[in-house]
């Protein structure tokens, strides 16, 4: 983990102003580093720049307030929804996964760019669905 923090991953806006406990277990940290092992630091290092972390780790109760999917890989530490910045950023980041073969489960282009979500599991079971929400 050369880029990302554990307490970068599991912090919450939404979690702190509604009083939401967003602790992330062992488990979840375990995940969470795989995700920016395999993923994020390497994404980070092509890019060149800071990526910003909107959402990584989520409570079911901060899963739920967020109107998250019920079975959101968020909840289990293995996802991330990350900018660049802008919209051209966010397509840039996205296209830059694919183009470097990352080991991803879900690269999501969410609303048009507005964020991307990408998310990890392991070599073994990820699906490498790209979307588009």
């Amino acid at each position: 983990m050369r880029y990302f923090t554990i307490a970068e991953l599991c912090r919450s806006v939404t979690a702190d102003r509604r009083g939401i406990d967003n602790r992330c277990k062992q488990v979840h940290v375990a995940n969470l580093t795989a995700l920016v092992n395999h993923v994020l630091d390497p994404l980070r290092e092509a890019y060149g720049k800071p990526i910003h972390v909107n959402s990584g780790f989520r409570s079911p109760a901060l899963n739920k307030a967020v109107g998250g999917s019920p079975t959101s890989d968020h909840m289990q530490g293995r996802a991330a929804d990350i900018t660049g910045g802008s919209l051209e950023e966010n397509r840039r980041l996205f296209n830059l996964v694919q183009s470097l073969g990352l080991p991803f489960d879900q690269l999501i282009d969410e609303k048009d760019f507005a964020w991307v979500h990408v998310s990890y599991r392991s070599e073994k079971e990820n699906r490498k669905q790209v979307l588009k929400l």
